[in-house]
């Protein structure tokens, strides 16, 4: 087994950026701070049980580095759907509640890779390249939808796929 100090992590398949982990514990910090120092301080009432201030205190500040942290995550996913990540980002800071985090996750694109062939952007869904032909993924030759490279028949139409004539590189990723 690999000694897991010796894996280093790759820059480009991390989920979220290091600046965002550091924003995100930046506000949980700040966050922390305000409540717990900076707003008993201007409190008219007496102070609510121990328990609901440490609940409530650490749920905002837990919510305000998981909004950070989500912003990241899009700056990183958006380009992998050939997206705007600025244009996303501003979205998500200027929409309130995080309406346009979600409103991104309705509205992203598919994965966007590259022809083999080619070199071509396709979306991850296309079954052969737009400017080459080459087949991508694995398809029924009667309905054209997508099947697993070791289906025998087709689950939509019930295609017998041997007969079909997939590529030399499909049949050696089966067998």
């Amino acid at each position: 087994m690999v000694d897991p100090q010796s894996i280093q992590v790759n820059e480009d398949e991390r989920w979220f950026p290091i600046w965002s982990i550091i924003a995100a514990a930046l506000a949980f910090l700040a966050m922390e701070y305000y409540l717990w120092m900076v707003a008993p301080a201007h409190r008219h009432h007496p102070p609510s049980a121990l328990g609901f201030r440490i609940y409530f205190n650490l749920s905002w500040g837990i919510l305000l580095a998981l909004y950070f942290l989500m912003v990241g995550y899009i700056s990183k996913d958006a380009p992998r759907r050939g997206m705007s990540a600025r244009f996303w980002m501003l979205v998500c800071f200027v929409m309130p509640g995080g309406i346009g985090a979600v409103l991104y996750f309705l509205l992203r694109q598919p994965e966007v890779s590259r022809c083999p062939a080619c070199g071509t952007h396709v979306q991850s869904d296309f079954h052969f390249c737009p400017q080459c032909n080459y087949q991508l993924t694995a398809s029924c030759g009667n309905c054209f939808r997508s099947v697993r490279i070791t289906d025998q028949f087709c689950t939509r139409c019930g295609h017998e796929l041997a007969g079909d004539h997939m590529p030399a590189r499909l049949r050696v990723i089966a067998e």
